[in-house]
């Protein structure tokens, strides 16, 4: 796995893959990615489920984070829903760092739909080991 891009170090996150989410684009400390929603997205009441958003939103802080090259684990996380999103819909994700210390870091990421509606908001803190990860080109 050694000297891959971004986008196929990324690739190996199976689950984000098989849930529809498209990583579009990764630079230091930022991470953008998109989902189209459809039918297996869906909740009983027939709107996107929250563990789809928080996949999408997930895969983006995670791409964010390990931009600076450290491999880096989630802490914690907190999503707040904002508005209903549906079948046919395009949510993107775009994840900004907000602070990045020595071990630690701090993120912001904001999901909106194809008309610039936010969605959710998801904040998340991260750790980082001391283990670099095997992407160039950042």
């Amino acid at each position: 796995m050694a000297d891959m891009t971004p986008h196929e170090f990324f690739q190996h996150d199976t689950f984000a893959e098989q849930a529809g989410v498209e990583l579009v684009e990764i630079r230091k400390g930022y991470g953008k990615a998109k989902m189209e929603i459809k039918p297996v997205h869906l909740n009983a009441g027939g709107r996107t489920q929250g563990g789809a958003i928080f996949t999408l939103a997930d895969l983006t802080l995670a791409a964010a984070a390990n931009s600076h090259g450290t491999l880096a684990f989630s802490l914690s996380a907190n999503i707040t829903f904002l508005r209903a999103s549906g079948s046919g819909d395009t949510l993107y994700a775009e994840a900004r760092e907000r602070y990045i210390g020595r071990s630690t870091g701090c993120y912001q990421v904001d999901i909106t739909n194809q008309h610039g509606e936010l969605i959710a908001t998801f904040e998340s803190s991260v750790f980082r080991k001391d283990q670099q990860v095997p992407f160039k080109g950042l």
